[in-house]
């Protein structure tokens, strides 16, 4: 769930609270959240943590040369634990402890892709590596003007081996905003469709950020609150009144508007027209 304008507003939030500070471990919660074994968590004790950063979804502690990245999926979510801190709390993937500082506490609410943690040796990008350009990138903007892909629109923005940073909300949203189906494809775009979709990833992302950055110390529970149409099928369109229509899959579902987006269209929904028949 959380997408890029939740964790860049988090990165900088935390390098302002702890860059500078002396780290002094990393206390595993869970077992199979850590994916990989060298270096060891042990070895960074005593580095001082330079920056906080993002990339793509993930958050990236940067100890002068190794790295924490952490990706906090779907269900996972940060906080600052000021006092006294339960040694297991429910749903405990990870705590970072920093001298003189709050430690960090990754903790997991959800119940199907969980939260990860990395320890990344200088120059090693480990899960980055895979990751497609930043939406704010020249490569990004080179990609929806030349490319050909033939998948689905909505598909292709959440790939992160495609694009990094956009999930299933920020696809919605964008995709709305340029007026485009989430089923066409790229190949399928003209030239003003394509720098639509451009104008409307990049204005979706920088106006989401700036209202996450309106938050304080970690990340809670309850995110998109802020969505425009992503999750509130339903609801007159923002844009033109219209009901909001849903297109439902096993474990999520898009949100579009048919007169803005479609042609007046239904999209085919074929989880709902299997409970229907």
């Amino acid at each position: 769930m959380p997408e890029l304008p939740e964790v860049q507003a988090l990165a900088e939030r935390l390098h302002v609270a702890y860059a500078g500070a002396v780290f002094l471990r990393a206390e595993a919660l869970q077992f199979s959240a850590l994916k990989t074994v060298d270096p060891p968590p042990e070895a960074l004790a005593g580095r001082t943590l330079a920056a906080v950063a993002r990339r793509g979804k993930y958050l990236l502690l940067d100890l002068a040369g190794p790295r924490i990245a952490i990706h906090l999926s779907q269900g996972g979510r940060v906080a600052l634990e000021r006092g006294r801190a339960s040694a297991r709390p429910r749903g405990g993937v990870v705590r970072l402890r920093f001298d003189e500082r709050p430690s960090l506490l990754v903790r997991e609410f959800g119940t199907e892709r969980k939260a990860g943690w990395w320890v990344l040796r200088q120059g090693d990008e480990g899960p980055l590596a895979r990751l497609g350009p930043e939406p704010f990138s020249e490569a990004f903007a080179e990609l929806i003007a030349g490319g050909a892909d033939a998948g689905r629109l909505h598909a292709f923005l959440r790939d992160q081996r495609r694009v990094a940073g956009i999930g299933r909300g920020y696809a919605d949203d964008a995709l709305h905003r340029a007026r485009l189906s989430p089923f066409r494809s790229l190949a399928s775009l003209d030239v003003g469709e394509r720098a639509r979709l451009t104008g409307a990833v990049r204005e979706v992302l920088a106006e989401a950020t700036e209202v996450e950055r309106r938050r304080t110390g970690g990340l809670p529970a309850r995110l998109g609150d802020h969505f425009a149409v992503h999750n509130r099928a339903g609801e007159p369109c923002p844009a033109c009144g219209e009901p909001l229509r849903r297109v439902s899959y096993e474990s999520y579902e898009l949100t579009y508007c048919p007169a803005c987006q479609t042609g007046g269209r239904i999209l085919a929904d074929r989880r709902l027209s299997r409970l229907v028949r």
